[in-house]
């Protein structure tokens, strides 16, 4: 199945592209097996966190379960399937356009046709997007100090009442960082801003999520967050 489902009552969606590791057997990426579990290939954390949001929440959840170094969920179909990430090349994914158009009916569609299909049947008051970033890029020097940072395009609605809410927690709270929503954005911008409908884009540092106590608080400090833009 392209997707995961986690079902819930509230009058929210969570949403995770980059939520899973997997490569689909058969698929060989060219890559070292040990990169499937870097950031290249996966949100660390993201999808534990999603979990015990939805579980709080009450909230339903749609999650990627494929790698993003397969197809990136969070990418235009054009530009979903990547030859190089961070400095490491992906040979596998230099393929031709039969394959590409395969590869993107096989998972980008069908997780996008899910979550329109949530969105007709149930319009949400919110939707929350959730993401983590790496510390620091291997291809960039800059470390990356923003324990969390909202993300945002063109609709600004839950961020402006998100971020005075996390600094009043006494968090490093990036506005548009550690990269901006209006560079990296599409299916929030595909399914939110196209609709006209509120959303929250979520990035947790990832080492912040590296076990099941950093989890929960992270969940504990969202929760409210959430319910507040709501």
């Amino acid at each position: 199945m392209p997707v995961a489902l986690i079902p819930g009552h509230a009058s929210l969606l969570l949403v995770a592209d980059h939520a899973a590791r997997a490569v689909p057997p058969g698929l060989d990426l060219g890559v070292d097996a040990h990169v499937l579990d870097t950031h290249v290939a996966v949100d660390l954390g993201v999808a534990e966190l999603t979990a015990a949001l939805a579980v709080v929440l009450d909230a339903p959840a749609i999650l990627g379960v494929v790698s993003r170094l397969v197809v990136d969920l969070n990418r235009p179909p054009e530009a979903a399937i990547p030859v190089e990430s961070d400095g490491i090349a992906i040979p596998g994914n230099r393929i031709d356009a039969a394959a590409r158009a395969a590869r993107l009916a096989e998972w980008h569609a069908p997780y996008h046709g899910a979550i329109e299909a949530h969105l007709d049947a149930r319009p949400p008051r919110l939707i929350v997007s959730v993401h983590s970033f790496t510390p620091a890029l291997s291809s960039r020097a800059e470390p990356r100090p923003w324990p969390v940072g909202i993300l945002y395009n063109e609709d600004d609605r839950a961020a402006r009442i998100a971020l005075p809410l996390l600094r009043a927690a006494g968090l490093n709270a990036g506005d548009n960082q550690p990269y901006s929503g209006r560079d990296l954005n599409y299916t929030m911008d595909r399914h939110a801003e196209a609709r006209g409908l509120p959303y929250l884009g979520i990035e947790v540092r990832q080492d912040q999520l590296g076990d099941a106590a950093g989890v929960a608080r992270w969940a504990a400090i969202l929760e409210p967050v959430i319910r507040a833009c709501a």
